[in-house]
């Protein structure tokens, strides 16, 4: 590829970096602004384990990044503050399963609910046809990664 075919590329994909991060802030900040705001290491556990119910310790830890003793920590504080639940796993009697419970997954809900609205405002404030653009490059950019996965 030579150098400005390359230089195009470049900027192309630093559009959908850049859009990320934009989502990522949208994200933190409806995080946020609620009353019952958790530390970032603390909310994306709980999205972990929204995404994998009843996963142990050592799959939490890798999930996150992190050492199993910080993620046990982790999920003491969540446990003391109602929004994780301890139970034996049903695989192993030496094992720990970990869930939400119905306040953790209520907080997610009131997160997500936020970071809808404030998504929302911004994608209201665009013209039509740029929303109409936007979804169909999202929907386009979606296509070669939900085939990776398969």
């Amino acid at each position: 590829m030579d150098r400005s075919r390359r230089g195009q590329a470049d900027a192309v994909a630093a559009e959908p970096a850049d859009l990320s991060d934009w989502f990522e802030f949208l994200w933190d900040y409806a995080r946020q602004v609620s009353d019952d705001s958790l530390p970032a290491s603390q909310f994306r556990a709980l999205v972990v384990l929204d995404n994998h119910e009843g996963i142990n310790l050592t799959s939490l830890a890798e999930l996150l990044g992190t050492t199993p003793p910080l993620a046990s920590r982790l999920c003491d504080r969540l446990q003391a503050a109602g929004f994780v639940e301890r139970t034996l796993s049903k695989h192993s009697r030496r094992e720990l399963s970990l869930r939400l419970s119905e306040r953790g997954r209520a907080h997610l809900d009131r997160v997500r609910a936020r970071r809808t609205k404030h998504i929302a405002a911004v994608l209201a404030a665009l013209p039509p046809e740029a929303r109409e653009a936007l979804f169909a490059g999202l929907t386009a950019f979606r296509a070669p990664l939900a085939a990776n996965e398969g």
